[in-house]
């Protein structure tokens, strides 16, 4: 949770730093060389903060590591508190001579005879030294530069459907969808499958896109994993690969969907555009404008965490994708864990399969990765009950537990994760009252709120 912290305060710091009225103050006061050292070594601090948010659940040294981080991103942020008094100062200088003679009433006399730069230029050597000390120390930490977004696995439209357990019921509602002849005021429309993180909308997608009756029903068909940034151009590529085979070179994204509108012009298609991050309404203008001449009735799959887009397309039931039944959730676990479907030759075992899928809250990806976990024990009921009591639960250490626990945390903005951090204040096993959790949380919000406001007009009213 310390990163969350370290990440909220570097935010703030960079857009101080790159405030005109602080590079302003900087070169008046020939301090611009230790503020731009400075934001070089704060740019490789940050970097290395995706890895530290990963491995300061299990090690100590990089929760002090952060910590310090920590200690360091407050200093920083009062010494550029004092030049944004000093510029505040000279601002109310110019524009009236009366306030300066009261304001210098108001302060030391040594104070004032000491320069700014002689205040700060020590003061920001000294913190960059402990920044640079700190980023020297990633190689004893194992530190590394990790970009979450590559760590996305992609995912096509192969599909074992003799391994699939469960939505029987919401693939036959999206059938419908997908094979019926809706009202639509153009010639396709959007499918769309809504849910968080673990929940199996790829999975859903591909027992759709392999459906006969879904191939008998479309000319053409393409899967394209999306995922993040939303590449127009590489989008359209696929989908033109896809519906005639061949891989063309286009110099720009025109050419490309002048071509991929050729090929879609009066057919009936169905696209699957998996894992859509993007909210972005004009983007999605530019990538749909080569399908507008297809067929009727033709259908795009989109499977996305994200409602903003779809919303603002007007795609009408939006429901969540549900968690599994307890009875699908426990011959998927028991699949995973024990090879066959259900409990009925591990009968000993069954109470703690339960426990797990309660645990799980039934979540189809949990349940797969600790459905492998456990197929590396024996079915011995005493290793079982140690395994489910351990502290796996909150350790990285046993395997892909936390990544799978974790993708809708990652997936959080800032302010939520802070959410997250304020919740894990309270003990274990902890019994929350929904509405004395909101008046607590807002009673924090409003106090952080107050302290910003008497520290801002500390600022405005304190001048140097």
């Amino acid at each position: 949770m310390a990163e969350i912290i370290a990440s909220e305060l570097l935010k703030a710091v960079f857009e101080k730093l790159s405030s005109e009225a602080l590079k302003k103050i900087g070169r008046s006061q020939g301090i611009q060389s230790e503020l731009k050292k400075l934001e070089r070594t704060l740019t490789q601090i940050q970097s290395l903060l995706n890895d530290a948010s990963q491995k300061e659940i299990t090690d100590e040294a990089v929760q002090n590591w952060l910590s310090g981080l920590q200690h360091l991103a407050y200093d920083i942020d009062d010494v550029l508190d004092d030049l944004a008094t000093e510029a505040m100062h000279r601002e109310l200088t110019q524009q009236s001579g009366g306030i300066t003679s009261k304001v210098k009433r108001l302060v030391p006399t040594w104070y004032t005879n000491l320069s700014l730069s002689q205040r700060v230029h020590h003061k920001l050597d000294d913190i960059t030294t402990k920044l640079q000390d700190l980023e020297k120390e990633k190689v004893s930490l194992g530190l590394i530069v990790k970009d979450e977004k590559s760590k996305r696995i992609y995912q096509t439209s192969l599909v074992d459907t003799s391994s699939i357990v469960g939505r029987e019921k919401e693939k036959k509602e999206l059938l419908v969808k997908l094979l019926g002849d809706e009202p639509c005021d153009k010639n396709f429309s959007i499918v769309p499958i809504v849910g968080m993180g673990g929940l199996g909308k790829t999975t859903l997608a591909k027992l759709l896109y392999d459906d006969e009756k879904v191939k008998k029903h479309f000319e053409l068909m393409a899967w394209v994993c999306v995922s993040d940034p939303f590449d127009i151009f590489s989008i359209s590529k696929v989908i033109l690969q896809s519906v005639n085979g061949e891989n063309e070179e286009f110099a720009d994204l025109n050419l490309l969907q002048v071509a991929l509108r050729n090929q879609l012009k009066e057919k009936r298609f169905l696209i699957v555009l998996d894992d859509v991050w993007s909210e972005s309404y004009e983007e999605w203008e530019s990538l749909v404008s080569p399908f507008h001449d297809c067929a009727p009735r033709s259908k795009i799959i989109m499977t996305t965490r994200k409602r903003k887009l779809l919303e603002d397309l007007r795609c009408g039931d939006l429901s969540s994708l549900q968690t599994f039944s307890d009875d699908d959730a426990m011959s998927l676990f028991a699949q995973h864990a024990l090879g066959v479907n259900n409990f009925d030759s591990h009968p000993i075992l069954r109470p703690y399969g339960e426990d797990i899928v309660k645990k799980c809250d039934n979540l189809p990806l949990a349940l797969r990765v600790l459905g492998r976990l456990f197929s590396t024990k024996t079915k011995e009921e005493d290793e079982w009950k140690e395994l489910l009591n351990s502290n796996i639960w909150e350790s990285r250490k046993e395997g892909e537990i936390i990544p799978a626990l974790r993708l809708s945390y990652h997936d959080l903005k800032a302010c939520w994760k802070q959410v997250f951090a304020y919740c894990s204040l309270f003990p274990k096993d902890y019994v929350f009252d929904k509405d004395d959790l909101i008046k607590l949380w807002m009673a924090e919000v409003s106090e952080r709120r107050k302290n910003r406001l008497y520290r801002g007009l500390c600022v405005k009213w304190c001048p140097i």
